[in-house]
């Protein structure tokens, strides 16, 4: 296995919840719990990434972005990782594909929050991202309705299971779920605007 890159053996599943984590919060470790717990998942995989194409700011400094991640979500079976850098990767599909062809026999599920499938039409190559790894959409305060009218959603309702859990198995993508889930209402945008973040200092904006 290469330098820095987490340890997977053949058969596990391994969560992937990529995102900038500026901060990250306890809203991320929430989320990264209940999807252990729900989809059976070996490990979960943090994918701080270098910056958001999406947005106009970018992030506070990885390695602040990297410490914060640690000490707010501490498990042995979740790594918070530099993979998108040590990769050389900027979008979604290519991380992933990077990935699966690096650990052959490990089965990958993409986690996301409802809010980012309401604009996941928006990503690059998103339909790709779909056919490529199974999805499992976690809740989050406000995005229930708009997640299940998104595009995304309405493009690949046929694909939908009624049961997250599932998706770790053997179905092959294109497949998701939405997971309900206790609500934890905490945002990086809200802790940014408080000034409880030193890591982001100078980086204006909005985001989550």
């Amino acid at each position: 296995m290469r330098v820095g890159f987490p340890v997977a053996g053949k058969g596990q599943v391994i969560g992937l919840l990529g995102g900038s984590f500026d901060p990250a919060h306890e809203g991320h470790a929430h989320i990264t719990r209940e999807a252990m717990k729900r989809l059976g998942l070996d490990q979960v995989w943090w994918l701080v990434t270098p910056g958001n194409p999406l947005k106009a700011r970018q992030p506070a400094p990885m390695a602040d972005r990297i410490a914060r991640g640690r000490a707010v979500m501490q498990h042995p079976r979740v790594k918070i990782t530099d993979l998108e850098a040590r990769l050389g990767t900027r979008f979604t599909y290519e991380t992933v594909r990077r990935l699966q062809a690096i650990y052959p026999g490990v089965r990958f599920v993409w986690l996301m929050g409802a809010d980012n499938l309401v604009q996941f039409h928006r990503w690059d190559r998103w339909r790709d991202i779909l056919r490529s790894v199974p999805v499992a959409v976690l809740a989050r305060p406000g995005a229930g309705v708009k997640a299940r009218l998104s595009r995304a959603a309405q493009a690949f309702r046929s694909k939908q299971l009624d049961r997250g859990e599932w998706l770790g198995g053997s179905r092959r993508p294109p497949v998701w779920a939405f997971i309900n889930l206790p609500m934890n209402g905490a945002s990086s945008s809200a802790i940014r605007a408080r000034g409880d973040w030193r890591g982001g200092a100078g980086h204006g904006g909005a985001g989550t």
